[in-house]
């Protein structure tokens, strides 16, 4: 008798799916997941022993329903896919089958737009308003959106990342009018509540993928435009864990400015060990071993105490960037050191 796949966990079927689909489709499919995904398949794969062919059948059948149904979504949306679904499988399996896609298929607003090339967007956009730019951008991945304002006239840049830190939530209604008026070229599938997108780590993220001549002629215009703005953006812009993108020369030159021991013992204890051994290996034995004494006999501490000691050092960081005397590991021909 086969097993009832209703009763199935989704590992569990995953792992069926594979081995009904033989060794070679299997470990081209492994290729694609992610590690932790990998290893719950495997082990599931390794608990299972026998499959009936009648549950091979079953998962297989579901796997093409399940598939099916997103072909189905995308071409007609909701009631096009119930309709063609209740006629092969049926009103219950159709229903069954939707709302288990329903919670995965959230697709992002101009989704068509994401694989388009960046030079190709912003031949598209460039003419646009900057807050129907900065919305179009704030859908896009963080280095792909980097490109584009680079591409973006001078006096356009600062603007477009300026609000892009300052939206908060965008009607759909809005996004669909937008979308509409890229015709085309942009998604029109979307999901139908309100969609967070923008804001000051949207900008971060932006801005980390940059150039730094870019990021540093945009950071001057917001600071003249609007300071607190410019302010929060900079605080976010290197956090104490990337420390470890520094090449050793930049973090000895930062480790010898006016950093207290103590407030580098207390930032270092909310840090990972990644970022301890980098320090560690950066100072003298003599003072590594006096700051991991600190750490020791420091108990428990703050979670705002080692904020603030982290900040206060990525504050002098910063600033040693600013003036070129010390270069993080990301792109800009004014990281090279010659």
């Amino acid at each position: 008798m086969a097993v009832n796949t209703m009763e199935m966990s989704g590992s569990k079927k995953a792992a069926v799916l594979l081995i009904a689909l033989g060794q070679e489709r299997s470990v081209k499919i492994f290729k694609r997941l992610k590690e932790d995904e990998i290893e719950t398949l495997t082990l599931e794969i390794a608990g299972i022993g026998t499959v009936l062919p009648e549950t091979k059948q079953q998962v297989l059948e579901e796997f093409y329903h399940m598939c099916m149904a997103r072909q189905y979504l995308a071409e007609g949306g909701i009631d096009y896919a119930k309709r063609l679904l209740e006629q092969a499988v049926g009103r219950d399996k159709a229903r069954e089958i939707l709302g288990r896609l329903t919670t995965t298929l959230q697709t992002r607003p101009f989704e068509s737009i994401r694989k388009t090339e960046s030079s190709q967007i912003t031949s598209f956009i460039q003419n646009e308003h900057p807050q129907t730019i900065a919305l179009i951008l704030s859908y896009l991945q963080p280095n792909r959106a980097a490109e584009v304002i680079g591409e973006l006239p001078q006096e356009k840049q600062a603007d477009v990342v300026k609000r892009i830190a300052l939206m908060d939530r965008t009607s759909p209604d809005i996004i669909k009018e937008v979308e509409h008026a890229l015709e085309k070229k942009l998604s029109s599938l979307m999901t139908e509540d309100y969609t967070t997108a923008g804001g000051v780590d949207s900008v971060v993220e932006i801005l980390n993928s940059i150039d730094r001549t870019t990021e540093k002629r945009i950071m001057d215009v917001l600071e003249m435009e609007d300071a607190e703005l410019s302010e929060d953006i900079k605080r976010k812009m290197f956090v104490f864990e990337d420390i470890v993108t520094l090449d050793n020369r930049s973090i000895q030159t930062a480790l010898r400015q006016d950093i207290d021991n103590r407030e580098l013992a207390m930032a270092l204890r909310g840090s990972s060990q990644e970022v301890q051994d980098v320090v560690f290996n950066n100072i003298s034995k003599r003072l590594a071993s006096m700051i991991r004494e600190d750490m020791d006999y420091m108990g428990p501490v703050r979670r705002a105490d080692v904020d603030e000691a982290q900040q206060k050092i990525v504050a002098v960081i910063r600033r040693l960037q600013e003036s070129g005397e010390i270069f993080s590991a990301r792109g800009g021909g004014d990281d090279i050191i010659v």
